[in-house]
């Protein structure tokens, strides 16, 4: 019998009924350097358990969630063409790192008993599941927490650009990027002491004071599919699960 049959189990997350969430599907999106903790490399498990933790608290909630991570903890592409590895080598490395990440997430969730599917760009059919639009979104209806890897499949691309693309293609109600700073300022607040953090941006602003904390292609994807993002600070404790019950926590990116 077919996992995705009528007769088939399924894993559903039990609603909590203390606080209503303000999205049905969210996208979110974590940085591979946030599995280091303080770590220079590699995977922190006490702090894969913490975001495992996170998401975990708002999946109870009854939201449907997609997850795309980074692999920055362990090579970026990008950087690995600055020390010599063709460029197209380096993404496809980086990809796969993405994919380590993937599965170490999974591993905490469902030992909080989420149930979780992981979902690659590039077939690796003994760890993970292709890539199936509308198995993705099947695997959300039934309740289940579904993980991309491997970005978009592409060389050139970022996972900031995957996240986007994904989001759209399962008609994520917004774009959860969660980070280590707070949010959007008008400049880097590690350089500039009179930057100040913008709780509300639209697109347009984004682009023209050049406020890219995600790549452009991703923001102009968002804009043209009408998909808002929020951006947040990981770091603090319950910030996914306030921003997906509406409350202000960062920056939102609206039209």
């Amino acid at each position: 019998m077919s996992e995705d049959s009528p007769q088939a189990s399924t894993a559903t997350a039990v609603p909590d009924s203390a606080e209503s969430p303000a999205f049905k599907r969210i996208l979110l999106k974590i940085s591979g350097e946030a599995l280091m903790g303080s770590q220079t490399y590699g995977i922190d498990e006490p702090v894969v358990a913490e975001i495992a933790d996170e998401i975990r608290d708002v999946y109870r909630l009854g939201v449907e969630i997609a997850i795309v991570i980074g692999g920055g903890n362990i090579i970026r592409g990008l950087a690995a063409s600055h020390r010599g590895i063709e460029r197209v080598t380096g993404d496809y490395m980086g990809m796969l790192a993405t994919v380590i990440n993937a599965l170490a997430l999974q591993d905490a969730l469902e030992k909080r008993d989420v149930a979780t599917r992981v979902q690659t760009a590039i077939d690796i059919r003994e760890v993970a599941e292709p890539f199936i639009r509308r198995r993705a979104i099947r695997h959300l209806q039934k309740g289940r927490v579904v993980i991309f890897g491997a970005g978009t499949g592409n060389p050139y691309f970022t996972t900031d650009s995957a996240a986007a693309l994904r989001a759209n293609e399962i008609h994520a109600d917004i774009l959860l990027k969660a980070t280590n700073v707070d949010g959007i300022y008008t400049a880097d607040p590690r350089r500039d002491p009179n930057a100040r953090l913008l709780e509300e941006v639209t697109f347009q602003q984004m682009l023209e004071r050049n406020l890219l904390v995600m790549d452009a292609a991703a923001i102009s994807l968002c804009r043209d599919n009408r998909l808002p993002i929020a951006l947040f600070n990981l770091r603090g404790n319950g910030n996914i699960r306030r921003v997906v019950t509406g409350q202000r926590v960062g920056s939102l990116v609206r039209f």
